[in-house]
């Protein structure tokens, strides 16, 4: 092959893999947990650090970061689960985290998973009464 055709062929897998991107972000696990939230490993027993919208979340430790996680804000997308149609289609749902999974004062639904959403935020994407789902997960 050319200079001209590999150059060309690379340009082109380029702008296809700029069209359709493969992934949209991390990859884990997702449980859920319920009310009593309070207190939490990053705010303690302040209310007031709940979005209104109840959209927030706790870290499993694959994100914890020794509570840098606090206050950050994630994209989460259902993408499948054990029993099928557990997954809402075409939902998505931005959380603040709130929490540390290992110490919750709310177990969640599954030890282990990567992120924990409350139970509002969980039954956005998915059907609340799934223990642990598969999930896309993004950082904003």
């Amino acid at each position: 092959m050319s200079i001209f055709g590999a150059t060309s062929l690379s340009l082109l897998i380029l702008l296809l893999a700029t069209l359709f991107q493969l992934s949209y972000g991390d990859v884990g696990t997702c449980a859920a947990y319920s009310a009593p939230y309070l207190p939490t490993a990053c705010y303690g027993n302040s209310s007031s650090q709940f979005p209104s919208s109840n959209m927030f979340a706790a870290a499993g430790e694959g994100i914890w970061d020794n509570g840098a996680a606090c206050g950050r804000q994630y994209l989460v997308r259902c993408i499948s689960a054990a029993v099928p149609r557990t997954c809402l289609p075409d939902q998505m749902v931005q959380v603040r985290i709130v929490d540390r999974a290992q110490t919750s004062r709310s177990r969640p639904s599954s030890d282990g998973a990567t992120i924990v959403l409350a139970t509002p935020a969980f039954g956005t994407i998915a059907d609340p009464s799934a223990p642990l789902i598969n999930v896309e997960f993004q950082q904003v």
